[in-house]
């Protein structure tokens, strides 16, 4: 089963009233920020992993800065 092309969805949405309309809106908000702190979620994890396997080492934020301007 092939999915519907975008502006099928889009000109579907159009046919809604606007209350259902908005309610895709905060859908579809609710569920890209959850993607994103997964997202996050995910970063801290391997951030973590990294470290303790002895692969980054602290740094004071000036140094962090220093070398991302050099």
């Amino acid at each position: 089963m092939s999915q519907p092309a975008f502006a099928e969805i889009v000109e579907a949405i159009g046919q809604l009233p606007d209350e259902d309309q908005a309610a895709i809106i905060d859908l579809l908000q609710r569920r890209l920020a959850e993607a994103g702190r997964r997202r996050i979620a995910t970063d801290i994890q391997e951030a973590n992993a990294e470290f303790a396997a002895g692969q980054c080492e602290p740094a004071a934020p000036d140094d962090i800065l220093r070398n991302i301007l050099s």
